[in-house]
């Protein structure tokens, strides 16, 4: 497969039970690219380790004044040099081409892993490690992959150089035949102890990850309460942990690196002592000696190679092994079921609860917990954070239904909806019916002052719509990110539309607004929104407290508000002394009417 075929058209079903299976799994899926490498390979150091033979023919044929073997020795020269030119060059094309395909299988595994788990993703893996495996894990991944058939290419060569050398001289080519396999194996006691400081940088390097990642999340928060340099502070610890781990594994490395290089030295000092040695008896000729010194010299080359895969299993190791935690994620509950892809249409109904949302209605949800309604509300669109039975939607199960139809039928909004970096006519760019315009989105959704502030801050757009947002939408006020990210919803105009505290970050004449716009737009369409606001539950068809997991009470706001206190509670925020006053003075209050009714009569 070449780069430019990318993305694949089906990524597989990754091995993820751990991480050498998931790295035999993604060799054995680029077979092709493999075995071209390999072919390259072979060729490039075939050609590298017959240089020595080529120049001790031209040496022996000087020595014997022979101008025919010296000019056969001059073209073997050349066609050795022309053989490791294109095999260099081919088998470097091929060797990238492996590394960028195998990382972008894995990079395109996790994005579809990222769409299929959708918010449970980072409730059961940090964000920050998704980062880490998507961005610098997949590089080593690559890494190994492609390695491995160059190491394939050397291993073989040290082999045939070795049977050649005891087929062309048998006296030293023994030598050299028992003392390269020692050089091959000789860094093996080192690798576990190398391997380990290796899998503790990275596991160090994964935490700083992390802890950048979440710290630049949250950093408007942690300036706002003072705590920016507190986890600042954190991340200077961290990040001296990962270079303290980085120095004691590179001392490992550098080791191996330096007996790498001392041995093949210690060898050459052998055989060329031994060499001279039976020279000087006249058993081996100059050229021979020579031709066996730069083999020795030569296969230092192809030896490397040895090192490098070790270095490369070792750091891609635990990096496999992140990627095959987050690939091995499943959903909650399976909705790849037997049902046919048709939306169907209907109440919204979840069991566990006993919520109703009737169709075509505007529902609002109020629930004291806010954690509580999220897990409430990604549940109403098919993303249970645990098994249990399904949320129906026209009578059919959400889990029944293909995970494509079941998104389309019910679109969930989080309470902090990400906007994605590009032009605001990108960021509505959605898949949708086609029956409500972005201008009506953003009117319902009181967008009017952003698109002037966005005209306002772009000097190059003529257009609000082609002013560019910044990544997460940073550049905006979090109650402008909430009205875009609505705006972006209600384009969608799904079957179902769950909009999780749309309003938390809006003033309150905007929030008044929105609930007109937001009720108008949706009309015939059934709406849920959690919320504890009164100017939008006061919009609302159908009101609903939801507590300890249950549907306490039903209603509209205004008959909720006065007789049902823990409703009152939740969307008053009185505390229970108030609570107690307040139904004091209502007793108070029946009372007189009692008093009054008694003088009367």
């Amino acid at each position: 497969m070449q780069i430019q075929d990318l993305p694949y058209p089906d990524p597989g079903v990754p091995d993820a039970r751990s991480g050498p299976r998931f790295l035999w799994w993604l060799g054995r899926n680029q077979l092709g690219g493999q075995f071209k490498s390999l072919a390259w390979g072979l060729l490039h150091f075939a050609s590298v380790s017959a240089l020595p033979f080529c120049v001790g023919m031209a040496i022996q044929a000087v020595v014997e004044r022979s101008g025919t073997r010296l000019a056969l020795a001059g073209a073997l020269l050349a066609l050795a040099g022309l053989g490791t030119a294109l095999g260099d060059t081919f088998l470097h094309r091929a060797a990238v081409t492996n590394w960028i395909t195998a990382a972008a299988r894995v990079q395109q595994l996790l994005a579809r892993k990222a769409a299929v788990l959708g918010s449970a993703l980072t409730r059961r893996v940090a964000a920050g490690e998704v980062v880490a495996v998507s961005t610098g894990d997949v590089e080593k991944i690559g890494w190994f992959v492609e390695a491995v058939s160059r190491f394939t290419a050397a291993a073989l060569t040290v082999v045939l150089v070795c049977v050649a050398l005891l087929v062309y001289q048998p006296a030293l080519g023994v030598v050299v035949a028992a003392g390269l396999p020692l050089l091959a194996i000789a860094v093996l006691p080192l690798l576990p102890r190398a391997t380990r400081r290796a899998d503790f940088q990275r596991e160090k390097a994964g935490r700083a990850t992390e802890l950048a990642s979440d710290t630049v999340a949250g950093l408007r928060v942690l300036r706002g309460i003072g705590g920016e340099e507190l986890f600042l502070d954190r991340y200077r610890r961290a990040s001296q942990e990962v270079r303290h781990a980085a120095v004691r594994s590179a001392r490992m490395w550098s080791l191996i690196s330096a007996i790498q290089v001392l041995l093949p030295g210690l060898l050459m000092v052998v055989v060329v002592w031994y060499g001279v040695h039976l020279a000087g008896q006249g058993r081996i000729t100059v050229g021979e000696l020579v031709t066996v010194y730069s083999s020795v010299m030569v296969l230092t080359y192809p030896l490397r190679h040895f090192e490098e895969i070790a270095m490369a299993y070792s750091f891609s190791r635990p990096s496999a092994k992140r990627a095959a935690r987050v690939l091995s994620l499943e959903r909650a509950t399976d909705t790849e079921g037997s049902r046919t892809a048709d939306v169907p249409s209907g109440d919204l109904y979840d069991p566990a609860t006993g919520l109703l949302a009737p169709a075509g209605r505007l529902t609002a949800v109020v629930c004291g917990d806010p954690d509580a309604a999220g897990l409430l509300a990604e549940r109403l669109g098919g993303h249970p954070a645990e098994q249990g039975t399904s949320v129906l939607l026209g009578g059919v199960p959400l889990d029944e239904l293909p995970l494509e139809t079941a998104r389309e039928a019910v679109l969930v909004q989080d309470k902090d909806p990400v906007l994605l970096s590009g032009s605001l006519r990108e960021l509505l760019d959605v898949p949708a019916s086609g029956d409500v315009a972005a201008r009506e989105a953003l009117a319902a959704a009181q967008c009017g002052d952003v698109l002037e502030a966005l005209a306002q801050g772009s000097l190059d757009a003529a257009d609000p719509m082609d002013t560019r947002i910044t990544e997460r939408g940073r550049s905006l006020s979090g109650g402008q990110r909430q009205r875009l990210a609505l705006a972006r919803s209600l384009i969608t105009d799904p079957e179902v539309l769950v909009l999780d505290e749309p309003t938390s970050a809006v003033d309150s004449h905007t929030e008044a607004r929105i609930a007109e716009g937001v009720r108008t737009l949706r009309e015939g369409r059934t709406t849920v929104v959690f919320t504890s606001s009164p100017l939008l539950l006061d919009h609302a068809d159908r009101v609903v407290l939801v507590h300890e997991g249950e549907v306490a009470a039903v209603g509209v706001h205004r008959e909720l508000l006065h007789t049902e206190p823990r409703y009152r509670a939740v969307v008053t925020r009185e505390t229970e002394e108030e609570a107690a006053l307040s139904g004091a003075l209502e007793d108070d209050d029946v009372l007189k009417e009692l008093e009054e009714i008694e003088e009367t009569a």
